[in-house]
């Protein structure tokens, strides 16, 4: 039955394009159509892959990547539901904030590299700002947005029922805010992933993010695009497992998102 079900989501459409897109690719660079000295065809690549899989680069690096990904992603949801519950729940504290959010918001994480630089040098906390820092506002604000819209009446239903702050936070505020906070969950998510994998490039010698830079230095397009397809793999399994996830926490989403 999970099969049958993991096979019905399969974007069967979607997947057929990129076969032939990978294909038409082959036949080209074969053909000689396309003569760049440095633009593999995808059976270069996936030999590529397999030689770094077999070295132990690629476990590595992906090892580094994804740990990443989850310090830089757990802690901007930490940080950002927090401080998205107190805005949203506090008018006061929202006249203050909103408007070094507003400011804040739109700077690229890559922008803070210099400065993580200067202080902690090529680590792994250089890459945390890079990261936490743009994960953060998504997260954030979509859990502001979430606490807000939740209609008046239902906190009249825990007055009636006479329940503590705590209590209609938990079974109230809470459960109704949590469409858009698996939201921006999913949003942050995807930027984490995005946001390490160039501060690899930048700022940390480690990682996948490195390694594209690693094989592009040492002239080895096949290794280089490996590295490229497995961070867009890596993307595609990081959003089937949230999606998954929302929809254990909430068994509405499939509806949310349309589906049957």
């Amino acid at each position: 039955m999970a099969k049958g079900r993991l096979i019905a989501r399969i974007n069967w459409p979607g997947t057929a394009v990129l076969v032939f897109v990978a294909l038409a690719w082959e036949a080209i660079v074969r053909s000689g159509l396309l003569d760049y000295e440095y633009l593999p065809a995808p059976s270069a690549i996936a030999r590529g892959w397999g030689e770094l899989a077999r070295e132990g680069l690629l476990a590595s690096d992906i090892a580094h990547t994804l740990s990443a990904v989850a310090i830089g992603w757990t802690a901007a949801m930490v940080l950002g539901v927090s401080l998205g519950f107190l805005l949203g729940l506090s008018a006061t504290a929202r006249r203050y904030s909103l408007a070094s959010i507003e400011i804040l918001r739109p700077m690229p994480g890559v922008a803070f590299a210099p400065v993580a630089l200067l202080l902690f040098g090529f680590s792994l906390k250089t890459e945390m700002v890079v990261t936490i820092l743009p994960v953060l506002w998504p997260v954030l604000v979509n859990t502001m947005g979430g606490v807000t819209s939740v209609h008046q009446r239902l906190h009249d239903v825990g007055r009636t029922f006479r329940l503590s702050r705590r209590d209609t936070i938990l079974r109230i505020v809470l459960p109704a805010a949590m469409p858009p906070i698996v939201a921006g969950a999913r949003i942050g998510l995807g930027l984490a992933l995005v946001l390490a994998v160039i501060a690899e490039m930048v700022g940390n010698p480690a990682g996948l993010g490195y390694g594209i830079v690693r094989e592009q230095q040492a002239l080895r397009p096949d290794l280089m695009f490996a590295y490229i397809v497995t961070v867009g793999l890596i993307g595609i399994a990081l959003n089937a497992g949230m999606l998954a996830l929302a929809e254990a926490l909430l068994p509405s989403f499939r509806q949310l998102r349309g589906e049957p």
